[in-house]
């Protein structure tokens, strides 16, 4: 099971939207963020693989009740064969962690929040990794969440109860359908035997372009 042993620095950087080298006090205030996030966390992942079933509205999956709905996500599994489901987080004691920052130093809180954004992000890419290489032979796109272009964010609940998460990872839905522990991912990466071409991603794919926080302050999410 993928293990996060550092938290890369650039990546924490890029979430606070700080250019260039980080200063003194800043690179001990990463530490110190690396140092609780490291020991308080449990990241978790889990995922299951489905055949794809295309229908007008968007993707089927063969022995799951999840459809996944809109335009964007039916283009972005074109010419793929299967899909896996991931659900990730890390786990409440990251949120536990950023909520004891809030209350007594919010500039180690903001330092925290933008850490555990970018170890999410890091675990989701080693789970990626391993998730590939349980599956020889089929070449994988990049992830797609709900949330993301016209892919509704309403589906997470029923995302999160197709993989049995809540029991398997300690992953739950709000009635408002946001995740917790709130560092938390749900994905889907498309399955082809065949090599598949780069697709288009960035900010304009995704639904909160016109308020997301990193482009205000001149960067990017990752996505």
């Amino acid at each position: 099971m993928a293990k996060l042993e550092h938290i890369e620095r650039s990546e924490v950087l890029r979430y606070m939207g700080h250019q260039g080298e980080p200063e003194p006090e800043l690179s001990a205030l990463l530490d110190r963020c690396e140092e609780i996030l490291l020991r308080d966390a449990r990241p978790k992942y889990t995922f299951a693989v489905f055949d794809i079933l295309r229908c007008e509205d968007g993707i089927s999956l063969s022995g799951c009740r999840l459809e996944l709905l809109g335009n964007d996500i039916k283009a972005h599994l074109e010419g793929c064969e299967r899909a896996a489901l991931i659900c990730a987080t890390l786990s409440s004691g990251a949120d536990a962690a950023i909520r004891r920052a809030e209350v007594s130093d919010m500039a180690l809180a903001f330092a925290m929040d933008a850490a555990a954004s970018a170890a999410i992000e890091q675990f989701l890419v080693m789970a990626d990794e391993e998730i590939l290489s349980a599956l020889p032979g089929y070449y994988g796109t990049w992830r797609f969440s709900p949330g993301y272009g016209d892919f509704p964010i309403e589906v997470q609940r029923d995302f999160v109860s197709a993989l049995n998460a809540q029991k398997r990872i300690g992953l739950c839905v709000s009635e408002s359908g946001i995740l917790t522990p709130r560092k938390s991912v749900t994905a889907v990466m498309g399955l082809s035997r065949e090599p598949l071409p780069k697709k288009r991603r960035g900010c304009a794919m995704c639904a909160m372009n016109r308020t997301c926080l990193y482009r205000k302050r001149g960067g990017h999410c990752g996505f």
